[in-house]
């Protein structure tokens, strides 16, 4: 459900955007125009008479400074202008909500908003705990990129008004570019890499996000993209697919930091070990993470972002509010904010350099080729084997 985070050249981001959509617009319902309701109206006015006042418990992952940052910024500006309280409360693993709603069973809950990638995503729809018709209610929803970015489908799993995209997220490496010298990697030059250069790579423990992700760019390489993982992981394809991956981490673990026996809890920790130079690389899920860290001084200036060489496993970062929310309609005027021209510039220019979702501010700074992201069953077999393979 959260996910939590996230990281050139938009003209060929804006079309690796429109083949991704192109993959999935006959089947995807929110590609077509999508009537919101308008800031002017009573019906809105209503809404934002019911939110004066009060307090929106947005559970969202709280593992970034710069997230963090932000919010405490989005804090400040949604209480100046709207009078709506916004409380982050800081989740480390995207289950937490997922486990109180489920643990609510329908009550009034204790969530007004979440912050839900693919992970989770299916299984709150499934189970009908989030509250629908967000793209029709929100009026600043009307300027999503959708003829341009993948942000109708999350997972696999239409979004069919159950969440509303307010970020992209591109996977990539922030490393050392003697150590890297290329822009584009493969799971063989990294194999190499860790060889010659040894207790300098790692990836976070999963189920830790970007852990399963940098799992999923290395089953893409070894397995070619082959197009089951983008399709229900039936059987047959788990039994030709994963073996690739379990193979190549058998002969990549000896060479990790800590030999594989131990992994960086998040990709905090293991940006810190980089930082500490104890790392040759480390990971992200925002494609502009590397050049934040420079301007601040916290990583070496011999630092760039490297990516995989069939394109950043790519997907939007989401807002829903549970069907069983105290505040919904507060709860609304905060994604509203959050899908605002100033919100979604300051969240790109300001601290957390993450990509924008609405038309005006797509540009020509933004990000690296995308790839699509895996169907979500890919991600929970991935984690479930990892964890009886190498957990301990």
């Amino acid at each position: 459900m959260t996910s939590l985070l996230f990281k050139g050249m938009v003209s060929s981001f804006v079309v690796c955007w429109l083949l991704l959509s192109a993959t999935t617009a006959s089947a995807n319902p929110q590609l077509k125009p999508v009537t919101t309701v308008q800031e002017s109206s009573a019906q809105w006015q209503q809404t934002l008479n019911a939110a004066k006042g009060q307090t929106v418990y947005f559970y969202a992952w709280g593992g970034s400074k710069p997230v963090n940052d932000y919010l405490r910024w989005a804090t400040r500006e949604i209480a100046q202008q709207y009078g709506i309280r916004l409380m982050h409360v800081k989740v480390t693993d995207p289950s937490e909500p997922v486990s109180r709603l489920t643990a609510e069973n329908g009550r009034t809950s204790a969530i007004d908003l979440m912050w839900v990638n693919g992970e989770n995503f299916a299984y709150l729809k499934q189970q009908g705990f989030l509250l629908g018709n967000l793209w029709s209610a929100i009026p600043n929803a009307a300027f999503l990129a959708v003829e341009h970015l993948p942000i109708t489908v999350d997972f696999g799993e239409p979004m069919d008004g159950f969440e509303v995209p307010w970020g992209i997220g591109q996977f990539n490496l922030i490393a050392e570019s003697q150590v890297y010298p290329q822009a584009k990697i493969s799971a063989q030059s990294l194999l190499n890499i860790s060889q010659a250069n040894a207790n300098t790579v790692t990836y976070p423990r999963p189920p830790e996000f970007h852990g399963t992700t940098f799992l999923k760019q290395l089953l893409v390489d070894l397995s070619k993209a082959d197009p089951r993982l983008y399709q229900l992981a039936t059987l047959p394809a788990q039994e030709a697919l994963l073996p690739l991956l379990w193979q190549y981490l058998d002969r990549l673990h000896p060479h990790l930091w800590q030999q594989g026996k131990a992994f960086p809890s998040s990709a905090a920790e293991q940006l810190l070990l980089y930082q500490q130079k104890r790392l040759s690389m480390a990971v992200s899920f925002n494609p502009n993470q590397w050049v934040k860290e420079k301007s601040s001084q916290q990583i070496s200036e011999s630092s760039l972002r490297r990516y995989f060489s069939d394109g950043a496993i790519t997907n939007s970062h989401n807002l829903a509010i549970p069907k069983s929310a105290p505040s919904p309609n507060a709860a609304k005027v905060v994604i509203n904010f959050m899908l605002s021209e100033k919100a979604q510039q300051e969240k790109f220019t300001g601290v957390w350099g993450d990509p924008s979702v609405i038309r005006s501010l797509l540009n020509d700074k933004a990000t690296m080729p995308a790839h699509p992201e895996l169907h979500s069953s890919w991600h929970v077999l991935i984690e479930k084997t990892w964890q009886q393979r190498y957990g301990g």
